[in-house]
């Protein structure tokens, strides 16, 4: 008798719970403005360390509103929001960082280094405690702060209510409340170039959503192109001895590579975004030099004139935004990025270690739909679900079949 009490018991308070969460809406936590936390990641391969740098708040709230407390990846970090009273999960989000590819890298074993990281989240309506934690490639966490944030603190600065960069919507979505924004920001375009910039823009966004599931889905999405002037037009390239002074001074040659083109002010970038509806964020780089680079809900930046230049920003969207894995191996050099003792949360590539979740609904009924071994930098050990595809080469045309039943995943997750 007390066994079955104290089941009943139990099996009532996880529907109490189950109730609960369901019951979450945005307004009993927070309101409609953003909370912008900056941080400062810092340390090398054997340690590293979290700061807080400043928090600013700007008009209205562009992220999600359902599913607040749920994360559709894993990403290499995350932000967890807990009501500071009840210690309740009210808010979660995830992300991958330069600062953790930076420790991939040899450099990252001999000295140490600070990078910049903004992140977004719902002003809460009471004070909340804020953890942000950073993953290895095992999915270890390495590092992690919590701190309390209290809306009515003084010292959290107003921005993003006058003066804002000019910007145009070029493509609204059929329901606001349940969209994704992207914010096209021109990087290395003076202002007699910005008509440039705006071609530039339309020929992206004609790219992207030539891409399935962004073509059906395209509905669901609010476009704006920001209009950024720098004083000097192009970017710079640190081997060329060429440097110039741009809006957000992007560069080539991040971390020794010629190709790879970012920027690491993160916090410029969101100055300029201040007040503008954005959530996600793809910077067109005035330059024909072949470069670019996609971080998980950071940004997406490509090179805009090279004749590679629309694939690349597709596929770096695809990382930017749904955290998707490259899909290529290199020969001569393969990169140690996966252990293949651990599965990946990327959910294009496998181990095979817990294959749940990921492509396994189509096998055997999506022709060519499998296991191919050679994807995450590694020519053994990691598998892709197809034989080609947008995140492995250029010249494959579209998103192969697994790929976009993930895009498509991550759409719903913050438009359902």
């Amino acid at each position: 008798m007390m066994k079955m009490f104290c089941r009943s018991i139990c099996l009532w308070a996880c529907l109490f719970l189950a109730m609960g969460a369901k019951a979450q809406k945005f307004e009993d936590f927070f309101v409609d403005r953003t909370l912008r936390i900056d941080y400062n990641f810092s340390g090398n391969v054997k340690e590293q360390h979290i700061s807080v740098d400043e928090l600013a708040t700007s008009p209205h709230w562009y992220g999600k509103r359902q599913h607040l407390a749920e994360l559709p990846v894993e990403g290499n970090g995350q932000i967890t929001v807990r009501d500071h009273r009840s210690q309740r999960i009210i808010y979660r989000y995830c992300f991958s960082t330069l600062f953790q590819e930076w420790l991939t890298n040899d450099e990252a074993k001999r000295v140490s280094r600070s990078f910049e990281n903004v992140f977004l989240i719902p002003m809460p309506k009471d004070t909340v405690d804020v953890t942000i934690d950073l993953r290895d490639n095992r999915r270890v966490i390495t590092s992690t702060l919590t701190h309390q944030v209290v809306p009515t603190d003084i010292l959290i600065r107003h921005i993003g209510e006058k003066n804002l960069t000019p910007y145009d919507v070029v493509q609204r979505p059929a329901d606001s409340t349940k969209c994704i924004r992207i914010a096209f920001v021109a990087e290395g375009y003076t202002r007699q170039e910005m008509g440039i910039f705006r071609e530039d823009v339309d020929r992206a966004m004609g790219a992207l959503f030539a891409h399935e599931p962004f073509k059906s889905m395209r509905d669901r999405f609010e476009v704006v192109a920001v209009c950024a002037p720098s004083e000097e037009s192009g970017t710079s390239e640190p081997s060329k001895g060429i440097w110039k002074n741009t809006v957000l001074h992007s560069h080539f040659d991040t971390f020794y590579s010629d190709r790879y083109l970012t920027t690491l002010n993160i916090k410029d970038l969101h100055n300029v975004l201040a007040g503008i509806p954005y959530e996600h964020i793809i910077i067109l780089v005035n330059t024909s030099t072949y470069g670019g680079g996609g971080i998980l809900n950071s940004y997406n930046l490509s090179a805009a004139h090279h004749s590679y230049s629309l694939p690349v920003i597709v596929h770096e969207f695809g990382h930017s935004f749904a955290g998707l894995a490259d899909e290529y191996a290199y020969e001569n050099e393969p990169i140690p990025m996966y252990p293949h003792d651990v599965e990946p949360w990327e959910k294009n590539i496998t181990t095979k270690v817990d294959f749940h979740d990921k492509w396994e609904n189509l096998i055997n009924k999506v022709d060519g739909v499998g296991f191919y071994e050679g994807a995450g930098y590694s020519l053994n050990g990691v598998y892709r679900g197809f034989k080609d595809c947008r995140m492995r080469t250029n010249s494959f045309p579209t998103f192969c079949p697994v790929c976009e039943q993930a895009i498509r995943r991550y759409i719903d997750f913050f438009t359902k």
